[in-house]
């Protein structure tokens, strides 16, 4: 049986020093199928009274950084541009844009979708040079206080790639990944060469995991994973608002 070679690890370029004045920008990963849930992750509704995708721009926005999504659905654009004529007026859109950074950015996801280590790729390269902390859609209980903590815990050594670790594995899709030359040129070899694996490309190019709680890191990607997910008042979502499984 022939088998597909894996990326080597010594293939990879090596960490090496960069700058320590790349400015933050807040990068919304949602661009999967939602095969698990039967429906789109995104558009769920959420018990703050908006969908998923809309709470996540929200968490993202009080950073006081750019946000952009990454999505290969053109509906995810279409409501997140809504989202932001409502919700990102003021001074802080006028700041950003002075700035000469609109408050969001949305792109749209080019073929192949290939999963998250390539939807970074294009994020560095779109970005070089600036601080890419990356979200995914799907963690419904994330909250203000953890994102805080996690760029806290990356101050020292901002040039370095930091992610979460829930206490029993790492949650590399939410992180503070630096897209400077090294990182941009170390993540081209390695998807060019065919890797797509982004815990392989971490192991090789280094990286800080950051523990945090375990409690908004959770990932949704089943019906049953919803049933704890409570609104402001303990509610869990309406039966008739929870996605039908799939055979």
């Amino acid at each position: 049986m022939l088998r597909t070679p894996r990326t080597p690890l010594a293939r990879i370029t090596p960490y090496c020093e960069a700058p320590l004045t790349l400015s933050l920008r807040c990068c919304l990963l949602s661009g999967g199928e939602s095969r698990r849930m039967g429906r789109d992750k995104a558009l769920l509704p959420h018990p703050s009274g908006d969908t998923w995708l809309e709470r996540s721009l929200a968490l993202l926005a009080e950073l006081g950084a750019p946000v952009t999504l990454l999505s290969r659905h053109r509906a995810h654009g279409a409501l997140a541009r809504a989202w932001a004529d409502r919700s990102l007026g003021g001074a802080r859109a006028c700041s950003l844009a002075e700035a000469g950074a609109p408050a969001l950015e949305v792109v749209q996801e080019p073929a192949p979708w290939q999963g998250p280590l390539l939807a970074l790729a294009r994020l560095m390269e779109r970005y070089p040079n600036e601080r890419l902390l990356l979200c995914p859609v799907d963690m419904p209980w994330l909250d203000v206080a953890t994102l805080a903590d996690l760029r806290a815990a990356a101050t020292a050594d901002p040039a370095r790639i930091h992610t979460a670790h829930d206490g029993s594995r790492l949650q590399p899709l939410l992180g503070l990944y630096p897209a400077d030359g090294p990182h941009r040129q170390s993540l081209a070899t390695f998807t060019a060469a065919g890797g797509r694996s982004l815990q392989r490309w971490l192991a090789g190019v280094g990286h800080t995991p950051v523990p945090l709680p375990a409690g908004p890191l959770r990932n949704a990607n089943r019906p049953e994973d919803l049933t704890d997910l409570a609104g402001p008042a303990g509610r869990p979502l309406p039966d008739q608002q929870r996605p039908e499984p799939t055979a």
